[in-house]
């Protein structure tokens, strides 16, 4: 299919083909019919994607800080390598459209056939057919165009920021800055009884205010300030709704010199924000920013896990507000066809970003792109001819589900070192996959894991998607006889384990999982040291792993599982390879905090028992601070004793002595295991972690589970 994309390398922008979206739990595929450019949102977006790399550092320095502390901990080399791949993706662009859904799971919200407003940034996107969370999108009453309910998210920012400003019949109302949420703004402040005066610096934008609604207007100039008061009869502004899209200071110093005393700013654009501190405070005004769309904006429960507030709650949320303003279309309270002023066919999008960038000199406002919804679009986009038409019998031929940053940074430029066939690549975002496809030369992107799964060329199935999928997708696999590869965890409950063990067992491919430290060329040598003891091993494992937002994906119950889940695991396979043995009880115990920003189970202490006696504590701690390295083990038997920093510096302590390995890059292991997985593709080998001890592993994050809840040992 067709879709608008910034490549933030070269800042470009351009019409490319990319794989349709595949069905989602909760999500709708929508055929779209048009999309609005919002102009001042996405010429800023498309402004910053072609700055060059010091003066986006210049801007974002918290940014360079993080960069600056990965290389510090994770080396300069990876470091290097995970902000390239950064910079070589594409973005989509676009947040509002409208069109047709042609495909729905596990939702009753719609059917098949009904026409539908669009929003969200990285969901309703200039895009031929799109896939959208439920509460994102709203039915279209009968009397209004795909044309006009593409205007509906801008339409709900509108009116998300009215409602903040909370209008009175009779009040008087600025709107600063006239280009389409602030034209919009003029027309729901009219129909709510407000007289409304314009700014804007261009005079055919106030020209269009005034025939919309507005009483009158200006430009933002020295004598604004005479012209307001004089229109509100010498009181100022009860309220100013900020609309424009500027980085400069002045709209938010013009509102605070126009407002009445205990006047109301509402911020609605992208504007500088440094606020002069004694108009506002002379007046004592109040100065609010409103949140996009409304309530539920960056929310992931309820923008991609579908969970709506309580209406008696919460009466305005961004589907709501959506909503409302398709009522107010269907009614003609607002009109938005006089705001059109281009319709571009979406083969002829990037001419759309010239207009909006200057590159192209003709007066613009509402720019509408076009889609031909009777057009077949592609499932399958080839994307290079280097392969050869009949690959050699002896290769690792790579069908890849899911590409995030890991995946990016720490699996494919090993497989590439290995000298592997990339074959067909597929993502949750089709642009994801046409990015990476492309920078690893894949032969095809396609849309769907089940398209990888049934390739008959592809003889090794990489899976690094979110935790929820590994064991289903593993399963299927192993089942039409793949090689596999999952990056952890291998499941996250004990049916699916149960049911992906029992397929594995029989499968003529092999099952492997990204347990990757035992890897390392650390984990090798303490091994080595504590080859000939003859005594059980303890062994002390710190992880300093830092807090994640309590909504993380990766705390989802369904989606990840957990963090004890989807990272503990891999410590205990740290333990299992350093002892050959394997957990035969856990027992946990965590913090206990009222804080609603930290979560118990974040923060835990664990003690493993091993079959052979040896015994293991993993300290898995979130409340630390990110300057200490992230991991350090510390291993002691016959008299010997080892230490582990962070995968960079080992300390082996023996006869009353210390002997140092430095690395000159962290090491946890990816290369050496990549090379592993592709020995096991070209000679046959077996699986290099047995299939019992990565069952033990991860069922022993599922009983570390129980015990935290039970507040007991746990056999495994």
């Amino acid at each position: 299919m067709k879709q608008i994309v910034q490549n933030l390398k070269t800042g470009d922008v351009d019409v490319m083909d990319v794989p349709v979206p595949a069905t989602r739990p909760g999500f709708v595929l929508v055929r779209t019919a048009s999309s609005l450019i919002s102009a001042g949102t996405e010429r800023l977006t498309v402004e910053a994607g072609q700055k060059t790399l010091i003066s986006r550092a210049l801007e974002q320095p918290h940014l360079v800080k993080q960069v600056i502390d990965r290389a510090r901990t994770q080396g300069v080399l990876s470091t290097v390598d995970s902000v390239r791949s950064k910079l070589g993706s594409l973005v989509a662009l676009g947040y509002s459209a409208a069109g047709t859904v042609t495909g729905i799971e596990q939702t009753s919200d719609f059917r098949t056939g009904d026409r539908v407003a669009c929003a969200g940034v990285g969901y309703a996107s200039h895009a031929e057919i799109l896939s959208v969370p439920k509460n994102l999108c709203v039915r279209i009453p009968d009397n209004v165009t795909f044309e006009a309910a593409a205007f509906s998210t801008l339409g709900a920012i509108a009116l998300q920021g009215l409602r903040l400003a909370e209008p009175t019949l009779g009040e008087s109302v600025v709107v600063i800055g006239l280009g389409l949420i602030g034209q919009i703004a003029v027309q729901l402040l009219r129909a709510n009884g407000c007289r409304v005066f314009g700014i804007d610096l261009d005079t055919s934008k106030i020209e269009s205010a005034c025939k919309l609604g507005a009483d009158a207007g200006c430009a933002p100039d020295a004598d604004a300030k005479r012209r307001v008061l004089e229109w509100s009869r010498g009181r100022g502004a009860d309220a100013v709704i900020i609309a424009a899209a500027t980085s400069s200071n002045e709209p938010v110093e013009l509102a605070g010199e126009i407002s009445r005393a205990k006047g109301r700013v509402i911020v609605v654009g992208a504007i500088g924000l440094n606020i002069p501190r004694k108009p506002f405070y002379d007046r004592e005004l109040t100065f609010r920013i409103s949140m996009s769309y409304g309530p539920g904006r960056y929310d992931p429960d309820y923008e991609e896990r579908g969970h709506d507030y309580p209406f008696g709650y919460v009466r305005w949320t961004e589907g709501r507000n959506i909503e409302a303003f398709l009522d107010l279309l269907a009614n003609r309270s607002v009109i938005v066809e006089p705001l059109i002023t281009h319709r571009i066919n979406i083969d002829e999008g990037a001419r759309a970003y010239q207009l909006i960038s200057g590159e192209i000199n003709e007066p613009y406002l509402g720019i509408l792109l076009q889609y031909d919804s009777a057009r077949e679009v592609e499932r399958r986009i080839c994307l290079s001819a280097k392969h050869s038409v009949s690959p050699a019998a002896k290769s690792v031929r790579v069908g890849m589900i899911g590409a995030g940053d890991y995946a990016r940074s720490m699996l494919l430029p090993h497989f590439k070192a290995e000298g592997v066939e990339f074959h067909s690549i597929a993502t949750a975002s089709g642009i994801t996959a046409r990015a990476v496809g492309e920078k690893y030369e894949f032969k095809f992107c396609v849309s769907t894991a089940d398209e990888i799964i049934s390739d008959d060329e592809a003889n090794l199935v990489v899976i690094a998607t979110r935790h929820g999928t590994h064991a289903e997708l593993a399963r299927r696999a192993l089942e039409r006889g793949k090689h596999v590869f999952v990056e952890k965890p291998l499941a996250i409950n004990d049916e699916e384990l149960d049911r992906l063990l029992q397929v594995a067992s029989e499968s003529e491919g092999r099952l492997m999982v990204g347990f990757n430290r035992r890897f390392s060329q650390l984990a090798g040598s303490a091994k080595e040291f504590f080859q000939h003891c003859q005594t059980p091993l303890s062994i002390n494992y710190r992880v300093n792993a830092g807090q994640i937002p309590r909504n993380h994906w990766i705390n989802d119950p369904h989606e990840g599982g957990g963090r004890i889940i989807g990272e503990v695991c891999h410590f205990i396979d740290f333990v299992h390879f350093i002892t050959d043995s394997l957990t035969t009880r856990v027992y946990a115990e965590s913090i206990s905090t009222r804080n609603d920003q930290a979560r118990n189970d974040e923060s835990v202490f664990v003690s493993l028992r091993l079959a052979d006696g040896s015994n293991a504590g993993i300290g898995y701690l979130a409340t630390g601070n990110a300057a200490l390295p992230k991991e350090r083990i510390e291993i002691f038997g016959g008299g010997k004793s080892f230490v582990i920093d962070d995968f960079r510096l080992a300390s082996a302590y023996e006869n009353g002595r210390e002997k140092q390995t430095r690395l000159r890059n962290q090491d946890k292991g990816q290369k050496e295991e990549v090379h592993a997985v592709c020995s096991v593709v070209l000679e046959g080998k077996t699986a290099p972690i047995a299939l019992e001890d990565l069952a033990r592993t991860t069922r022993a994050t599922f009983r570390i589970l129980d015990s935290l809840r039970t507040g007991l040992p746990v056999e495994v």
